[in-house]
């Protein structure tokens, strides 16, 4: 009887202790000098790593994104004697170019009532719709991608404060000397708030880079790269070259506005790239939830041997917080 005890307490001695028991004992104090800095370094990998957006907490950082742009926009100085010079400096420089077509478009599309008055709506409106409906199809489809493209459109609508500060530009329907129509004032439509009833609510002489422009390739480019439909992707290749015609034909911007629009864009998937190590479309279509994945790291993520002679079975991807793209 005495020989079996001394066995059995052999073999508890020789198992070592339980994993669960292993896993879930505290960690001993860190006394290395270096542990605060690898905690800072462990918090910066977390934020440049894809996680899953919150909707509360995108709701409230989209609003918030938004009424500070507008704050900021519109509290640019008017600069109108500048924005004025500005404006003849871009025409000539496109008339040297050979490339000064605006008027010509303005006037053509504007004697169609009916496709002017769209395009009149299509300026007041597209512009926030679409986006909105990208940054929704991004957060239910990719949320792995959500916050790095999210990124770039907020980098690149930052950057475009910094150009309506220095660079006043006013729109050709403004310009002094000019033969340029205000569809909008003609046409009595409603919806332009540089224009019309609204053209006290905005900033008239901010029109270089054109965010039109900036959001709407974003969109499009977002589309084309992530959308697996042919139709869904050819929709967002015409998407921001639509919006060319459309604030050239309205006269609310030159084609070089649209050209500091791209530049914005490219800047703000500069940053994203650098923040992130990767474009937005190479990232991970699926993350794990956080719920998820403060499970993994907490004691029910412990997994005790097998049996000898029984094969080990996969997680389910439930289990493991993600899900299959």
């Amino acid at each position: 009887m005495g020989e079996m005890d001394v066995t059995a307490q052999e073999g508890r001695s020789a198992a070592g202790p339980s994993p669960i028991v292993a896993e879930a004992a505290p960690a001993a104090p860190a006394t290395s000098p270096d542990a605060g800095r690898t905690g800072w370094a462990a918090r910066l990998r977390s934020l440049r790593s894809p996680g899953r957006p919150r909707l509360w907490f995108e709701i409230l950082l989209i609003a918030v994104s938004y009424w500070l742009y507008s704050l900021v926009r519109n509290a640019v100085p008017e600069q109108k004697a500048q924005a004025l010079r500005n404006a003849d400096w871009i025409w000539s420089a496109e008339k040297f170019l050979g490339l000064a077509f605006e008027e010509t478009v303005n006037h053509a599309v504007n004697s169609v009532t009916w496709l002017i008055v769209s395009m009149n709506y299509y300026y007041a409106t597209l512009h926030f719709v679409v986006t909105i409906g990208v940054l929704v199809w991004l957060f239910r489809r990719h949320p792995g991608r959500y916050a790095a493209t999210r990124l770039v459109l907020f980098a690149t609508t930052a950057v475009a404060l910094l150009g309506y500060y220095l660079y006043p530009l006013a729109p050709p329907r403004l310009m002094n000397g000019a033969n340029f129509i205000d569809t909008v004032l003609v046409h009595e439509t409603w919806g332009s708030m540089a224009s019309g009833n609204f053209k006290n609510m905005s900033n008239q002489y901010a029109a270089m880079p054109s965010m039109h422009i900036g959001w709407s390739l974003w969109c499009g480019l977002t589309i084309f790269a992530l959308a697996s439909a042919p139709w869904a992707r050819i929709l967002g290749l015409l998407y921001p070259t639509l919006t060319l015609v459309v604030i050239v034909a309205t006269a609310n911007h030159f084609w070089l506005d649209a050209v500091g629009g791209m530049v914005c864009l490219a800047f703000g998937y500069a940053v994203s790239r650098t923040w992130y190590g990767s474009l937005p479309h190479h990232l991970p279509k699926w993350v794990p939830s956080p719920k998820a994945a403060g499970r993994l790291t907490g004691v029910r993520s412990a997994r005790l041997p097998h049996p000898a002679g029984e094969p080990a079975r996969e997680p389910e991807p439930e289990a493991a917080g993600a899900r299959r793209p």
